[in-house]
């Protein structure tokens, strides 16, 4: 057996069966725990080195986060002001409806059709109407040749009476009778033009350029003076009418823009700008409404959507995170950060706070790209180490 073992060196003589002492072969190998001296066989010891050389493998003490746990700084435009929310509605906005009773003999137009101003909608029976103006213009010409034959006499009898011929009160009567005359010409105009005016509204038309948003009658219905026919909108200039609190009504402003989104159109912002505001708050609400305009040249918007947004009283470009990445328990404010995957605590200072969107703006801590913990992660302890891992197939299919 081998001497002078050490606790550094320490090794084993194993002899095989059957072998001579003399012919050993002995094999020193290293192995995790020391250094250990066998007699082998030259294949045995082989077998025995290839076992030793098997690698250690190290634990991994890391936590592992998922990506709805860290956040990162980015660099964006921040909002802030009044939020308010209301109904697109268009500026202008025309319910026609019959100014005569009639049949409806023809449709020219429906809904989602563009028309111009002046442009014929429909057109109501003008039969009767037409016969009654008729009438009226042979009234005016009646009442026409009657004023002419009293203004000629009472001409005459003014000439009459300067040489004698008359006495002063015949000519009092033909006066009398020429203005007579005159008054009847004047109300048979008027009628003709009152006449006209009916045959006018037994065609429908549009009062101004815009499109066709509703059409109530169809060809061979009977309507009643006053009832619905259409109603014509301008898409181009829209309204969006909302309400705003009381004690924010401070920093409102008539031209201040307005960002909002609408449903059915994603993410998509857009803009506006105040133009009146109520001088009076509502009784039960204490809210002001104020009225904001929307440009829609394109008329890529449309009336009628649900809108969500706000007045915008500040807007500033910087780093920003979600609110939820900011420890605020403390006097200062404070991140966690990822750095060489570890967990480090920040001070950091804010700006603008956006409620709507829970986005922050930090003015000092942070650069852009840095990996901010948020939510229940904010819980672990600084210098842990970390690993965010990221959504696989595999992963979000056994979810």
């Amino acid at each position: 057996m081998t001497a002078n073992r050490t606790p550094l060196d320490r090794s084993t003589d194993l002899l095989l069966p059957g072998s001579p002492r003399r012919s050993r072969s002995t094999v020193r190998v290293r192995c995790a725990r020391g250094m250990y001296t066998l007699l082998l066989a030259p294949a045995l010891a082989g077998a025995a080195f290839a076992a030793c050389r098997k690698p250690v493998v190290e634990t991994d003490d890391a936590i592992q986060l998922g990506p709805e746990n860290v956040a990162v700084v980015t660099m964006a435009r921040l909002r802030s002001g009044p939020v308010i929310s209301g109904t697109l509605a268009p500026v202008r906005d025309a319910q026609i409806r019959a100014q005569v009773g009639g049949s409806v003999v023809r449709i020219s137009a429906d809904q989602g059709q563009r028309v111009s101003a002046g442009q014929e909608l429909a057109q109501i029976d003008a039969a009767g109407l037409h016969d009654a103006f008729v009438s009226a213009r042979s009234a005016v010409d009646a009442a026409q040749t009657a004023a002419d034959y009293a203004a000629r006499q009472g001409q005459r009898y003014d000439t009459l009476l300067a040489a004698g011929a008359v006495s002063e009160r015949d000519r009092e009567t033909v006066v009398q009778s020429n203005a007579q005359a005159q008054a009847a010409l004047i109300d048979a105009k008027a009628r003709l033009v009152s006449a006209g005016k009916q045959l006018d509204y037994t065609g429908v038309r549009a009062p101004f350029a815009g499109v066709v948003s509703a059409r109530s009658v169809s060809a061979g219905d009977v309507v009643q003076p006053g009832a619905m026919l259409f109603s014509v909108v301008d898409p181009s200039v829209l309204q969006l009418q909302a309400a705003v609190p009381a004690e924010q009504l401070s920093v409102v402003r008539v031209g201040q823009p307005v960002a909002f989104s609408l449903n059915g159109y994603g993410d998509r912002p857009f803009l506006g700008t105040v133009t009146r505001i109520n001088p009076v708050a509502d009784p039960s609400t204490r809210q002001v409404q104020l009225y904001t305009t929307i440009q829609n040249p394109n008329n890529s918007l449309v009336a009628g959507l649900f809108a969500s947004g706000r007045v915008v009283t500040d807007s500033a470009r910087g780093l920003v995170a979600p609110a939820d990445a900011i420890d605020a328990r403390n006097l200062r404010p404070a991140v966690e950060r990822l750095t060489r995957g570890r967990v480090e605590r920040i001070d950091v200072q804010l700006g603008l706070r956006d409620p709507q969107t829970n986005q922050v703006e930090i003015t000092a801590g942070v650069a852009a790209g840095d990996t901010l913990l948020v939510g229940s992660a904010q819980g672990i302890t600084v210098g842990t180490r970390v690993r965010v891992t990221a959504i696989t197939d595999s992963t979000t299919a056994a979810r």
